[in-house]
């Protein structure tokens, strides 16, 4: 269903307010997570029957020591190196998981690089232009807003540079 700025849906999370109070127009896709699923990703992008190269994973690094969210095609991997070039850092791991959940307000397989508790620096891979719309996490295991790139990278103030890796 395609939404753009009005009243908050039922279900509704912090990430679908988001767009929604900046007017974005995007749509909402929901499907049934099964906890038994070895990739979160994996499993959207089968559920909703698109491409996993259009379908987006929000993973959380730590670069030079500052928690950064990283969007990459599920499909491939997040190459940590290129992540650190593209935020101007030198180091990056990937970050404890408690403590993305604590600092995004989100729980792991449901980090949304939209509505976030604290707003984190963002780099979105660059394949993401060669796509009209990306999924990404609602904000929920099972549920995923699909909106453009640039809606994406202007929502987040990300930057946008090859950080993802087939």
């Amino acid at each position: 269903m395609a939404r753009k700025a009005g009243k908050q849906q039922p279900g509704s999370t912090p990430a679908i307010v988001a767009l929604e109070k900046a007017g974005a127009v995007f749509s909402v896709h929901s499907y049934a997570h099964d906890p038994a699923a070895p990739s979160y990703g994996e499993e959207a992008a089968e559920a909703l029957g698109r491409d996993p190269a259009q379908v987006f994973k929000t993973l959380v690094a730590e670069v030079d020591g500052a928690l950064t969210v990283a969007v990459v095609p599920v499909s491939g991997s997040l190459d940590l190196k290129a992540l650190a070039a593209a935020v101007g850092g030198k180091r990056a791991a990937m970050a404890d998981p408690a403590a993305a959940e604590r600092t995004t307000g989100y729980v792991r397989g449901g980090i949304s690089p939209l509505g976030q508790r604290r707003r984190l620096p963002t780099a979105l891979d660059a394949s993401a232009r060669s796509h009209a719309t990306i999924c990404v996490s609602a904000g929920r295991r099972g549920l995923e807003v699909e909106l453009s790139p640039a809606d994406l990278a202007a929502l987040t103030g990300a930057v946008v540079a090859p950080i993802g890796r087939a």
